[in-house]
């Protein structure tokens, strides 16, 4: 079992904690990669009625691991476009897990990661918290998240924040339609809502997701290769490898005036 996801269970609720602390839970080939083994294990188990996704250490998820990021998808001649562990395949398979997702939220959230709450059920957050979609400062656009992100957030409040990089906190992450709620104490928030989950049934829960997560998947279904597309083409330009060389050198990209 891989320590970058560490699993514990109460009453039919299983948490899967991102533990890559060194990395600040960047969204690294092998992290993605224990994530969708943890979410298929969780998937085929009858005694898992709901799925909390939460994480170790100060940071939830600092998005796309520069030094080891993970496939965006894979190639349409191999069958399946989007297999579970590509970005785009795991952003899918939580939307579409046939349990509900909870993530929980006492840290920052960068980029990718906020593709991965974007893709959960239900999302809950410390005050403390902080979100950020930084791409743009690196020279790439947040397009393969867009996927989760896109049909679940206010387009106009999300364009200042897509366009600009800048911090908001969870309030505003609530008003976006990224949060369903902020706390000081997130799990006393998060209390009704597990007590809710462990009170309903497999069955009711399974076909209710299907329902809301209908728009969300006509989205994948329809923009995902064309996103993709984009994705990598942003990535191997001249302008993100001037971005990403400043970030992970602590210093402004050439094109800051």
């Amino acid at each position: 079992m891989s320590t970058l996801v560490s699993r514990t269970r109460a009453r039919a609720v299983e948490t899967l904690s991102l533990d890559a602390t060194d990395t600040r839970n960047a969204l690294s080939a092998a992290l993605v990669d224990a994530l969708s083994g943890a979410l298929t294990d969780c998937a085929k188990d009858p005694d898992v009625r709901a799925v909390v996704l939460t994480h170790t250490g100060t940071t939830f998820c600092a998005g796309a691991d520069l030094r080891d990021p993970p496939p965006l998808s894979a190639s349409l001649e191999r069958g399946d476009p989007h297999p579970p562990n590509t970005l785009v395949g795991l952003l899918r398979q939580i939307v579409e897990l046939p349990k509900p997702v909870v993530a929980r939220v006492t840290g920052h959230v960068r980029a990718g990661g906020l593709g991965l709450l974007a893709a959960c059920d239900i999302t809950a957050a410390a005050t403390t918290a902080t979100f950020a979609f930084t791409e743009v400062r690196i020279g790439v656009a947040p397009a393969v998240i867009s996927l989760p992100v896109m049909p679940r957030a206010d387009p106009r409040a999300l364009a200042r924040y897509y366009l600009t990089g800048e911090r908001f906190d969870p309030a505003e992450a609530v008003r976006l339609g990224l949060l369903t709620v902020t706390a000081d104490d997130v799990d006393e928030a998060l209390t009704p809502v597990l007590d809710g989950l462990r009170r309903s049934s497999p069955q009711a829960l399974a076909e209710t997701k299907r329902l809301l997560t209908a728009r969300v998947l006509e989205t994948f279904d329809r923009d995902a290769t064309a996103l993709t597309a984009l994705s990598a083409r942003l990535f191997s330009s001249p302008e993100a490898r001037e971005g990403m060389t400043a970030f992970l050198e602590r210093r402004d990209a050439a094109w800051v005036v």
